[in-house]
């Protein structure tokens, strides 16, 4: 018996909503432009062993929740057995009660296994034996699980220093699932530890085989970095930034902050600013000489618990919204670009949901004509994939700009199991153009409707990064 509150019209509440899921959205492929999925396991089609590995290890998500719900450190990242994790998280799932967590649990389960009982302390080991053993089989390696889920490309995250050999070994291997990289150089801009820094900086030049000894000298290594991702096919980077930097600075005073790196010495927040400002500038010409798409995901407040972050370090649970000044810098750096003609096409993500307005506004200050969307205000993000967050930042998008040229939805993940995330973003957005159509608001026109949910759920995408299809 079917006891899964997930029905075929899940989250779609009129004949509207349903048509645009069934015959438009649910047909559509994956264009996952930006997860954490590890690259590694797709080079080697790896084969989780069992359920807790697919599933929980890595997700600050799932952890966060158990923490929140009494379960001890040793069920998220300790040294628990797989199978007392997973009971533990099954134990948790209850009280998981309208936070997004519920839906994706039972999403997953579904989708991924067929499970449709109600995953709670009773049920635990069964489900557990069930995937586990099913987790077995050749069709739960990762790439049958990335078919499985209609998924047509994926860029995974990775540093400059990468040396993107997995990436190449896919490729060989013919894999017709597309896998780039993304460039995510935060570490090149980490001026706040000198010495964390200087010693990014030197492997960077054994990488380069180049002596690095000015900033003049950093840029290089840095666009050599950039041409071989080109050379692999990476056409976007990615930054992970509180606010946008943007702080006035000449060439000298950037030269001698660099050297003062150089030497050892800590620098003041002032030359901190000046020197990211910098570095912001120079990555974000890289990408439009390359004629990259240029992401920027905003607003987080990184690493809150310090205790936490000495013992288990970064991307654990202990990171937050923050309330970073975002509106006059961001329009700062975005002009500073555009009045030499070298914006590249830029997608902006906020995790304060008080800063929608605010992105949805100013992507259609630097539109230039050039490209449908050219700038894209991003969809909900980390903090903000969930229904209410999904909501906000499609009505803010249609209100300020053009919710038919949207990118839509990406993973965001580092878990394989994460794909019905899209499945989740496709319902939210079918019932809200329904509920529309049924309040009057929208003609019943299903022919442009479902071609504009389809284009959000894949076309836009598609045409968006169409220089990876080459």
């Amino acid at each position: 018996m079917d006891h899964s509150f997930i029905t075929q019209d899940f989250l779609l509440h009129s004949k509207t909503s349903a048509a645009l899921y069934h015959e438009h959205a649910a047909k559509m492929g994956i264009y996952d432009y930006h997860c954490h999925l590890p690259v590694d396991r797709i080079a080697s089609d790896y084969q989780f062993e069992n359920l807790t590995k697919i599933w929980l290890y890595g997700d600050h998500y799932k952890w966060r929740a158990m923490r929140a719900n009494g379960v001890d450190e040793r069920y998220c990242t300790g040294e628990a057995s797989d199978y007392e994790k997973f009971e533990k998280w099954a134990q948790t799932v209850p009280y998981t009660v309208r936070n997004p967590l519920y839906h994706w649990t039972h999403l997953e389960l579904k989708r991924h296994f067929g499970v449709t009982d109600l995953l709670n302390g009773d049920t635990a080991k069964n489900i557990y034996e069930i995937c586990s053993r099913m987790l077995q089989g050749p069709e739960f390696s990762v790439r049958n699980i990335l078919r499985k889920m209609n998924v047509k490309l994926v860029c995974t995250t990775e540093g400059p220093l990468c040396s993107l050999n997995d990436h190449e070994k896919i490729r060989e291997d013919g894999f017709e699932i597309k896998v780039y990289a993304a460039f995510r150089p935060d570490k090149s801009m980490a001026v706040e530890d000198t010495t964390e820094l200087n010693v990014w900086i030197d492997r960077l030049a054994a990488a380069c085989d180049m002596e690095i000894n000015s900033f003049q000298s950093y840029i290089e290594a840095l666009r050599q970095r950039h041409a071989y991702f080109h050379e692999h096919g990476c056409r976007l980077s990615d930054h992970g930034l509180e606010s946008v930097y943007c702080e006035d600075y000449s060439d000298s005073e950037i030269k001698a902050i660099f050297d003062k790196i150089r030497c050892g010495r800590e620098t003041d927040a002032a030359e901190q600013a000046k020197f990211e400002s910098a570095m912001l500038y120079e990555l974000a010409l890289m990408d439009y000489h390359h004629n990259w798409v240029m992401q920027l995901h905003l607003g987080a407040l990184r690493n809150a618990n310090s205790r936490m972050f000495s013992k288990l370090g970064s991307d654990c649970g202990f990171d937050s919204i923050g309330d970073f000044e975002m509106a006059r810098p961001l329009a700062k750096f975005l002009d500073r670009l555009n009045s030499t003609g070298q914006l590249p096409k830029t997608i902006l993500y906020n995790l304060n949901p008080a800063d929608n307005a605010v992105l949805a506004s100013m992507i259609g200050n630097f539109q230039d004509g050039s490209v449908p969307g050219k700038l894209q205000f991003g969809s909900g993000w980390w903090f903000l994939d969930q229904k209410n967050g999904i909501e906000q930042q499609i009505d803010a998008l249609s209100n300020m700009g053009l919710l038919s040229r949207f990118v839509g939805m990406l993973t965001d993940s580092r878990s394989f199991l994460s794909y019905p995330r899209h499945e989740y973003f496709r319902r939210v957005l079918c019932e809200i153009i329904g509920s529309d159509v049924e309040a009057g608001l929208l003609p019943p026109d299903m022919n442009i409707l479902g071609q504009i949910v389809e284009d959000i759920c894949y076309n836009n995408a598609a045409a968006y990064f169409a220089m990876m299809l080459d």
